[in-house]
């Protein structure tokens, strides 16, 4: 399981996030691997959450290479940077994907404690 993958299942299983309480979108993510798309679909409904592997339609598209969506599910890279050196494209509602980023930094805390809890 790559750690895209393990991250949209998270989001799944906590179900709900209460940053996201007023919010009510969904965001597909292009994730391209080569000539390989992965398409998931995250489906926000006042902090309800559900993230599904699927091409429907949605209120914003990111596209993203899959190298860069692995680094941003283990908290390396930051996503409004990426977004300035052009790694992300965001079609639709840019506010809505900013906030869907704070998802990914929520990620970035938990990488950096479980390296403090292991002692390095």
């Amino acid at each position: 399981m790559t750690a895209t993958e393990a991250f949209f299942e998270r989001l799944t299983v906590a179900g709900r996030d209460p940053r996201f309480s007023k919010v009510r979108g969904s965001v597909r993510f292009d994730i391209r691997d080569g000539d390989r798309l992965e398409q998931w679909l995250l489906a926000i409904d006042h902090g309800q959450m559900r993230a599904t592997r699927s091409a429907g339609p949605a209120t914003t598209v990111i596209r993203v290479s899959a190298r860069v969506a692995d680094a941003m599910a283990r908290g390396e890279v930051n996503g409004v940077a990426a977004i300035a050196r052009g790694e992300i494209m965001v079609d639709g509602d840019l506010g809505l994907a900013l906030r869907v980023g704070r998802l990914f930094s929520r990620e970035r805390r938990l990488a950096q404690r479980r390296g403090a809890d292991s002692g390095t």
